[in-house]
């Protein structure tokens, strides 16, 4: 079983809703894990600003799914959700993110992993901080822990609670 970090996002509908269904999803899915889930942060939209905030959430899973097989679970769960891609970094009712895949390097069309930018973006930075605070990542010349990189400023992130996705709250890891 790989460990694997998942960036929940979404700006439209009901927010909560669509993350806790995601994540009920995965769950649900053979060969896939929640192990555990940060807590709920609120953020301000990168790229295209004129849009609805964000809430954004990391999960940690348990997969023995390969990388590209759980990539499509993701996608398949966004359709499900009804996702619909308007717009890169446009709005949307749900977005999953695969961040970091234990082994895996990967660069293709498709998927990278570790993901590209995840080193520079708050609105997951902050909640996997939560998670996995001594998570290195980053190119083998300029690693760094993402305690560290969290560690340089909110960048319009701000915790706002706790996301209650399942009834009862225990760790199946």
């Amino acid at each position: 079983m790989a460990e694997v970090f998942i960036g929940l996002g979404g700006n439209l509908g009901d927010r909560e809703h669509f993350l806790g269904e995601a994540l009920r999803r995965l769950h649900a899915t053979d060969g896939v894990g929640v192990c555990a889930v940060s807590s709920l942060w609120e953020t301000k939209p990168v790229g295209v600003t004129a849009q609805p905030d964000f809430l954004n959430t990391v999960a940690r899973l348990k997969t023995s799914l390969a990388a590209e097989a759980l990539l499509e679970t993701c996608l398949r769960i966004e359709a499900e959700l009804g996702r619909v891609r308007r717009e890169r970094w446009g709005p949307r009712e749900i977005d999953l993110d695969m961040l970091w895949y234990e082994g895996a390097m990967v660069s293709d069309a498709r998927l990278t992993l570790p993901h590209p930018r995840l080193g520079e973006r708050a609105f997951v930075l902050m909640p996997l901080a939560e998670l996995a605070p001594e998570l290195v990542i980053g190119k083998v010349s300029v690693q760094r822990r993402v305690e560290e990189l969290a560690a340089r400023g909110d960048g319009g992130v701000k915790k706002i609670g706790v996301l209650r996705w399942r009834e009862k709250e225990s760790s199946s890891c």
